[in-house]
């Protein structure tokens, strides 16, 4: 049974909360893919996949009453949401999430816009009535209405199922999300990512015929423009993407430069290299990657770390 194109003020405040939250998540990830998501291989284009489909969807909602437009928007929501459960807790293509605010943030509001855009989608309208109009025989027609409406002809049950198999997939949502955050690393700090164990040598190692410096897992490590030698100002969010080094490190052969400390905002320590603050980046998967060189983000320029001497 196809239900008829909901009317009404309450159908009304649906649809658009769910398009706006929609578009909100949308909004985060192209805030994320602008500050270091885009250099992340495979990542950064699913990053701007869901942007682009998250637009796009809330748009549509906002001008059309579609209930399969709706139903497309909380696929989108719950995927959304499934993938970045995966990322943080298992990794994916490579990367492994980490947890942040704008993380879970827009989890929450990944399965608020699943239910709102579910209960739309699947409910009947007030009157629980088949979509149906009369036709050029002057008889119902339920195909007719639908193309008139310009929704699918998608089975319909009643508002209280709908909220309640709505509020049940929530509930799961937010305990799946729950447990993925509670056993995810947060941002950098003193046993955060980019952490280095004790003794761990420094390398010269080279990538795209420059010789720059690496951790002992092969890392490339970064300075920041903005850093003087005594203090480093990528915290908050930038040092999610940015993990600061910690040591104590030693230097590695071919590794000459002079290696150093520095004291951060948060009290935690930082190795430095010829007075450079060090970091990783997220968006280098493994060893021999190089893909935070010349980013502008984060307020300032980033790049390799060259050994002196080379």
């Amino acid at each position: 049974m196809t239900g008829r194109p909901a009317r009404g003020a309450p159908w009304l405040l649906l649809r658009l909360a769910g398009a706006g939250l929609l578009i909100a998540t949308a909004a985060i990830h192209l805030d994320l893919y602008l500050t270091g998501y885009r250099t992340i291989p495979t990542i950064g284009p699913l990053f701007l996949f869901q942007v682009i489909a998250g637009f796009l969807v809330g748009a549509l909602l906002l001008v059309t009453r579609s209930r399969l437009v709706a139903a497309v928007g909380a696929l989108l929501a719950l995927s959304t949401l499934g993938g970045y459960l995966i990322t943080v807790q298992f990794g994916l293509f490579g990367f492994r999430e980490v947890r942040t605010t704008a993380g879970i943030i827009a989890g929450i509001l990944e399965v608020a816009a699943f239910v709102l855009l579910a209960i739309y989608a699947a409910a009947h309208d007030s009157a629980g009535r088949a979509a149906t109009v009369q036709d050029s025989t002057g008889q119902d027609s339920a195909v007719t209405a639908g193309a008139r409406s310009g929704i699918a002809a998608l089975p319909s049950v009643s508002w209280r199922q709908a909220c309640l198999g709505a509020a049940v997939v929530a509930v799961v949502a937010f305990g799946l999300l729950g447990g993925a955050l509670a056993g995810a690393g947060g941002p950098a700090g003193p046993a955060g990512p980019g952490t280095a164990s004790a003794g761990a040598g420094l390398r010269a190692t080279t990538i795209a015929g420059v010789t720059v410096l690496t951790n002992s897992a092969g890392r490339t490590l970064y300075s920041f423009a903005p850093d003087t030698p005594t203090k480093s100002v990528c915290n908050g969010s930038c040092a999610v993407y940015w993990p600061p080094v910690r040591g104590p490190l030693t230097a590695g052969a071919g590794v000459s430069g002079q290696l150093s400390t520095i004291k951060r905002a948060d009290g935690s320590t930082q190795e430095t290299y010829d007075g450079h603050p060090l970091y990783t980046y997220v968006g280098d998967s493994g060893p021999g990657q190089a893909h935070g060189n010349n980013l502008n983000l984060n307020g300032g320029l980033w790049h390799v770390v060259p050994v002196s001497g080379h």
